[in-house]
């Protein structure tokens, strides 16, 4: 590296650092405590009150009580997959009564975790999550995570926080491995679902939710939501 360029880089550094100082001084000052960092181990309500100090772009999560904050986020390995995972609990939700259907959405579980799923499914009436003051409390009927550089996150810390407090279905995204899981919670453990001879999985919670796991993996829109036909 060339020392003019070394020079810039050392600029640039110095200049982040000092963001970040300015923002800590800020928020210190405001609230009385320094913005969420990765790694960082709290309780749900004391997340929850430094979360609210920061600004409206930020985004982290708790997990078992540690802090993971959200990064950039690429458009092939997951926006695209996200859309399409919407899209069809979405036609699912406009098809079926007495369910709702959402994104990103902060789910509060329990005293140390805090997620913002990718996606979720929950039934209005007689579900295991309510609404407060605009929040999901409790655990939603089924949730889904796209995984990319998260699934490690989402195979383990989420998958045993989601099991734990009874998220009846989980589904992972493996997109660097080209896969889809779909557990079901049975006797407090997660199971896999099977896909039938045509490669579908089907919902044990919710009646005609079907999945051409294949079909989504190809980005076959009209092949998967023709499923949901049937």
């Amino acid at each position: 590296m060339g020392e003019g360029l070394q020079t810039i880089v050392r600029v640039r550094l110095a200049h982040q650092f000092e963001d970040r100082v300015s923002t800590q001084s800020v928020v210190r000052e405001k609230f009385g405590s320094p913005p969420l960092e990765n790694g960082d181990r709290m309780s749900r309500i004391e997340f929850a009150r430094r979360y609210s100090a920061s600004p409206e772009d930020f985004r982290a999560e708790l997990v078992e009580g540690v802090v993971f904050v959200g990064g950039p986020v690429p458009f092939d390995t997951h926006a695209e997959p996200h859309g399409a995972m919407a899209a069809w609990l979405g036609i699912y939700r406009a098809r079926t009564d007495g369910v709702r259907a959402g994104i990103s959405a902060t789910v509060r579980l329990d005293l140390d975790n805090e997620p913002q799923p990718d996606s979720i499914l929950m039934r209005i009436d007689g579900g295991s999550a309510r609404l407060v003051d605009g929040y999901i409390e409790g655990p939603p009927e089924l949730v889904v995570e796209i995984s990319a550089s998260t699934v490690s996150i989402d195979m383990n810390q989420k998958l045993h926080a989601y099991r734990r407090n009874g998220v009846q279905e989980y589904i992972v995204w493996r997109v660097f491995d080209g896969a889809i899981d779909w557990f079901s919670l049975e006797e407090g453990e997660y199971v896999a679902l099977a896909a039938d001879p045509n490669g579908v999985v089907s919902s044990k919670v919710f009646p005609g939710l079907r999945l051409n796991v294949q079909a989504m993996l190809d980005g076959d829109m009209e092949a998967v939501l023709a499923e949901l036909r049937r």
